[in-house]
């Protein structure tokens, strides 16, 4: 395949998706069936015309009828009269219109024939289009049906992703919250054993193993107290 090939590929491709992304069914079939109606209404308006054409010629054929019958009363009156002549010309004038009847007959019926296969074609296709409204709208139903249903799980793909974020969010806070604790414990044990002067406390520790003393020493009083009012 040539550079130039691929590049009008490529193009249509791009196209295809630009206008896939962008079209709306829902315009799509509006369009459509504004486009049969439009369909319907020029058949219809050919139909019209072929009957008003019709029209003509019967009406053209009612006054060579009545021109007939005319110069047949004419041939008539000349035969009475001994206008052999006359009778004659009317005749062949008669025969002429005669022909002319046979001439619009023929073009009479083409027409009507004509005008029969434009109604069954408008008959034809106000069905289809009658269907396509009722299928256009359950179509139109489904298609937002489903958009409103990808809209929901979208918001829930979103909503599960925030959750997701949150709940990591969470745990490192609980981790941290943990180790912070840990930490804590550590130097307090360290500040009770010694290993570590707790900066916080203003007594040192002569005066904290001295008050421990004491209170070992009120303990002892107290339980000697206790044994011998007992006893």
């Amino acid at each position: 395949m040539s550079f130039s090939n691929r590049l009008v590929n490529l193009i249509k491709q791009k196209v295809n998706k630009v206008l896939d992304n962008h079209e709306d069914p829902n315009e799509a079939l509006d369009y459509s069936a504004v486009k049969q109606a439009e369909l319907i209404q020029r058949l219809r308006r050919d139909i019209v015309q072929v009957v008003a054409s019709k029209k003509r010629l019967e009406m053209q054929k009612s006054r060579i009828l009545e021109n007939i019958n005319k110069l047949g009363e004419q041939a008539k009156a000349a035969v009475k009269a001994g206008r052999d002549d006359l009778a004659r010309l009317a005749l062949e004038r008669k025969n002429a219109n005669l022909n002319q009847i046979k001439e619009l007959d023929t073009q009479i019926m083409a027409i009507q024939n004509e005008q029969n296969k434009l109604e069954n074609a408008e008959n034809r296709l106000s069905a289809k289009v009658e269907e396509f409204k009722s299928r256009k709208e359950i179509i139109k139903a489904k298609y937002s049906s489903a958009e409103a249903q990808v809209r929901i799980k979208e918001n829930i793909t979103g909503i599960s992703e925030e959750m997701s974020d949150i709940g990591m969010s969470m745990s490192r806070a609980e981790e941290k919250t943990e180790a912070m604790q840990s930490k804590a414990m550590a130097m307090d044990e360290m500040i009770d054993s010694g290993a570590l002067v707790d900066y916080t406390n203003n007594k040192d520790q002569i005066q904290v193993e001295l008050e421990k003393t004491e209170i070992k020493s009120q303990v002892e009083d107290e339980l000697a107290k206790l044994k011998s009012s007992i006893a």
